[in-house]
């Protein structure tokens, strides 16, 4: 299996590299970047370009990793009991399979998407390092043992939120997803909006990097949201001459899509009342 990116993917040569030795070493790949950077659909474009089908596992702050094992209902149990349902007598009837168990169990090859794992309790990654370790666990409730039938490619992605345990990474293919430069994005842009004018990309390009390198600026927009801004540009037919000049001098249009919080909007603002004055 051999990853080439997609059309809808501009993939770097580095990170089809980690994709396949991730493949090849039968290790998880552990991808880290900033928000917005196309880490999560990487697995969907993993899966799609090989032709596998994909499970995703969306961590939250109060996720545990027994959840993804499988989850015992003792309470439907215990009230099935007391109703006198016949179904009490087989336990399994109350054990609900989770991503990992779903990923075990499949026929064929597929890829397991462990989203944000930072975005869980420290213990989180620990708790599942035999498992992705050994591709198998224990059902305590049934006695059995759960062993992946092939070994699905699983894909953990990050945004640095808190730091991850060595004996977890040392388990790991890592790639860092460094934001890409002002060609590469630009053929993201094409991928997204095929047939954009030049001048309007070009222009927009030019603000969209002066506002991520302004001084003081507490959230850098990220890859996304300068396509939902460039989506927002085209649909407004925005003339590419009002985007030129420095972005500093003026709050840009549609800057909802870019700034995300007030004090970034104060900046600028800011920024642009003191060129006024210079002027």
């Amino acid at each position: 299996m051999q990853f080439q990116g997609t059309a809808d993917y501009v993939a770097d040569k580095d990170l089809m590299i980690a994709v396949n030795a991730a493949i090849r070493l039968e290790r998880p790949l552990l991808v880290k970047g900033e928000p917005g950077t196309g880490k999560t659909e990487l697995a969907r474009q993993v899966a799609a370009a090989l032709g596998i089908e994909m499970l995703e596992w969306n961590v939250k702050s109060t996720t545990k990793a027994q959840q993804g094992l499988y989850e015992y209902d003792a309470v439907s149990r215990l009230r099935d009991s007391q109703l006198g349902d016949a179904r009490v007598h087989d336990v399994n009837n109350y054990i609900r399979k989770g991503k990992l168990w779903q990923a075990f169990s499949a026929a064929k090859k597929c890829v397991l998407l462990i989203d944000e794992i930072d975005k869980a309790d420290i213990e989180f990654p620990n708790d599942l390092l035999q498992e992705l370790d050994r591709m198998e666990f224990h059902v305590y409730e049934t006695g059995e043992t759960v062993t992946a039938r092939v070994r699905p490619i699983v894909i953990i992605t990050s945004n640095n939120e808190k730091e991850l345990p060595d004996a977890f990474l040392r388990r790991c293919f890592f790639h860092y997803i460094r934001f890409p430069d002002v060609e590469t994005l630009e053929k993201i842009v094409e991928v997204h909006y095929p047939g954009i004018r030049k001048t309007l990309l070009g222009n927009a390009l030019s603000q969209f990097y002066e506002i991520r390198e302004t001084p003081g600026l507490k959230k850098k927009p990220s890859t996304s949201e300068a396509l939902d801004w460039i989506r927002l540009l085209v649909a407004e037919d925005v003339d590419p001459a009002d985007l030129r000049g420095d972005a500093r001098n003026a709050l840009p249009k549609l800057h909802g899509a870019l700034l995300k919080n007030e004090q970034d909007v104060h900046l600028f603002e800011r920024l642009a009342f003191m060129a006024r004055r210079e002027r």
